[in-house]
């Protein structure tokens, strides 16, 4: 795995990565084995039929640990330190669903070297799944 490594000034307001990946049932499948949680709805079809949808729903989380790839892959790369992440999630992810990962670099603080960035996921229909705010240190000038 390579990815970015963008330094500090290199860096500019404006500035947006993306990538795709898709969610499949085995990633869902390695989110429950590390997490523990057993939620009905994101491994029983007919649950999640039940409770009004096409069948089971991928994790919240799972979906919003994409922006922690977004940050150490991407924007900035290999010199990123998250500090926080703000996640709305707006409508459900299904397994197959292959998702847009994208972040807009909002606002430089020189004194911290931290990034403000506005991040979104959609997905293949082009519909906002879930949306972020962002506070990303960069850890090389």
């Amino acid at each position: 795995m390579s990815g970015n490594a963008y330094g500090y000034g290199e860096i500019r307001e404006g500035q947006t990565e993306c990538f795709r990946v898709e969610v499949t049932a085995e990633k869902m499948e390695l989110f429950e084995a590390i997490t523990g949680d057993q939620n009905p709805l994101h491994l029983d079809d007919g649950f999640a039929r039940q409770m009004g949808y096409d069948g089971r729903v991928a994790y919240g989380m799972l979906t919003a640990s994409f922006y922690s790839t977004l940050a150490g892959m991407y924007l900035p790369g290999r010199w990123s330190l998250i500090h926080s992440v703000e996640a709305k999630f707006l409508r459900p992810v299904c397994p197959g669903d292959e998702l847009t990962v994208a972040g807009t670099v909002r606002e430089k603080n020189d004194t911290f070297r931290l990034l403000t960035i506005k991040a979104e996921i959609r997905n293949q229909k082009g519909e906002k799944v879930s949306g972020a705010r962002m506070k990303v240190g960069v850890l090389h000038e």
